[in-house]
């Protein structure tokens, strides 16, 4: 339906447009053509009367010769007769002498009639004669004693005409040739454009429909070649994003499934009456500590939700940058012995303090640390710097863990996105510290090389006075 609303409306307004030129073309040639032809005959009849004219006036003058038997030889031997019939018209208004030696059948003679009506000896006349299509001009001769009122001229312009009727069929035809070419042309360029965006609605449906495998061949280099280039990329993020989800709704209900089971686990062996106290410490330690893990699930969630949202607010203040990461150091430093982890740290001196949302920055560090400390291996070593550098605060927290995967890396900060690791995580939480680093005006990148390790760098304005 879309394809035909675009060629008809092509049609009646492009190529209307070219239609209505060419016809206003052919006509405006045939009429220049005409007027051409026609003022010529006119020009050339004029001529002709003109030196024919000053030759009877001389006739007139010459008192010693016979005018009448001078305009006969005069009309007789007409040098242009075989083109143009000079008739002599006496004062009577009546034909008695012609170049062709008949005298007409018709004796209406409108060109004299307006040439006597007129006042000016000249008179003109187009149109139809007899059976035949003329041009006449009548010149009165204005000689006082003789019996000559005039000579008119008369041109058939049946011969003019069809070479004007030739003329005219031959632009038609070159016009209708410079149509159908168009037509042709634009019509191989239209289908050019509506078979691709054709098909560029069919996958368009069939992707909303959830069909994100399909794909558009893209042939050329044009601005229809990058729509079908856009849709495929789209279709590639949508297949991925898809994917994403339904690695995220798996993983999740995974690590929501662990907590609960060990939850649920310990709740029913804690209702034996006969355990012993250290037995019972032990399962409410674990229930304590998987309801964090589960609190701080939630909580990624809700900040994740927050940022989708735009309703996530920070609470700017003045913060000693060097203090906040020092206490989050502190944290996992007995969590990486306790893991044989090495934490090193490289405090600077003095003092660096960043505009920010203390909390923010604080959840930003908990899950970089985190996460370096859960994709090492015993025996691994995190390090931790802090250092000022052109205005920006740099904070690097780099390990000798797994690494991560080429193909994982320019994904790692998407939501939801969480690779081909094993270990526990919601897959969110770098996407939320991400977007916090950019809230504040700073920058969070990734470098890492499978097994070699990983290296987060965070960069922050520092505070101004």
């Amino acid at each position: 339906m879309a394809v035909r609303s675009i060629t008809k409306r092509w049609l009646f307004n492009s190529f209307g447009i070219i239609v209505v030129i060419m016809v206003a073309m052919v006509i405006g040639v045939s009429a220049a053509m005409h007027s051409f032809y026609y003022s010529s005959v006119s020009q050339y009849i004029n001529n002709r009367a003109e030196a024919l004219s000053a030759r009877l006036e001389a006739y007139a003058a010459d008192a010693g010769s016979d005018f009448s038997a001078r305009l006969y030889t005069l009309v007789q031997d007409f040098e242009y007769k075989d083109r143009i019939e000079l008739m002599a018209i006496n004062t009577g208004g009546e034909v008695f002498l012609t170049s062709s030696g008949f005298l007409p059948q018709d004796d209406s003679m409108p060109d004299l009639q307006e040439a006597k009506a007129a006042g000016s000896s000249t008179g003109s006349y187009t149109g139809s004669w007899g059976d035949q299509k003329i041009m006449a001009i009548t010149v009165l001769a204005n000689l006082p004693g003789e019996d000559l009122l005039g000579l008119r001229y008369v041109v058939s312009m049946e011969a003019i005409d069809r070479q004007l009727t030739l003329i005219t069929v031959f632009a038609s035809l070159v016009a209708a040739a410079i149509l159908l070419f168009v037509l042709y042309t634009s019509s191989y360029f239209m289908n050019s454009i509506i078979v691709p965006v054709g098909e560029v609605s069919r996958t368009a449906q069939r992707i909303a429909q959830g069909d994100f495998d399909v794909r558009l061949d893209t042939h050329s280099d044009d601005e229809i070649g990058q729509l079908c280039a856009s849709i495929n990329n789209m279709a590639e993020e949508l297949s991925n994003a898809e994917q994403v989800k339904n690695d995220f709704i798996s993983s999740v209900s995974h690590e929501l499934r662990t907590p609960l089971t060990a939850i649920r686990g310990w709740g029913e062996t804690l209702l034996d009456d006969d355990l012993d106290p250290g037995t019972r410490r032990k399962g409410m330690q674990v229930i304590m500590g998987e309801t964090e893990r589960l609190s701080q699930m939630v909580e990624e969630l809700l900040d994740f939700s927050r940022i989708q949202g735009g309703r996530m607010v920070l609470s700017r203040e003045n913060v000693d940058l060097i203090a906040e990461l020092s206490d989050v150091v502190l944290m996992y430093t007995e969590r990486a012995r306790r893991e044989n982890k090495t934490l090193r740290y490289e405090e600077p001196g003095g003092f660096l303090a960043v505009y920010a949302d203390r909390n923010r920055l604080r959840q930003v560090f908990i899950n970089i640390l985190d996460n370096a400390i859960k994709y090492s291996d015993a025996g691994d070593t995190v390090t931790v710097s802090l250092r000022a550098e052109n205005g920006s605060a740099v904070i690097c927290i780099a390990d000798t863990g797994i690494g991560i995967a080429p193909e994982d890396l320019p994904r790692v900060k998407n939501r939801f996105y969480k690779g081909k690791s094993t270990r526990r995580g919601s897959g969110i939480g770098l996407a939320v510290a991400d977007e916090i680093i950019n809230m504040h005006g700073g920058s969070l990148n990734l470098t890492s090389r499978r097994e070699v390790g990983t290296t987060v760098t965070i960069t922050l304005p520092l505070a101004r006075g």
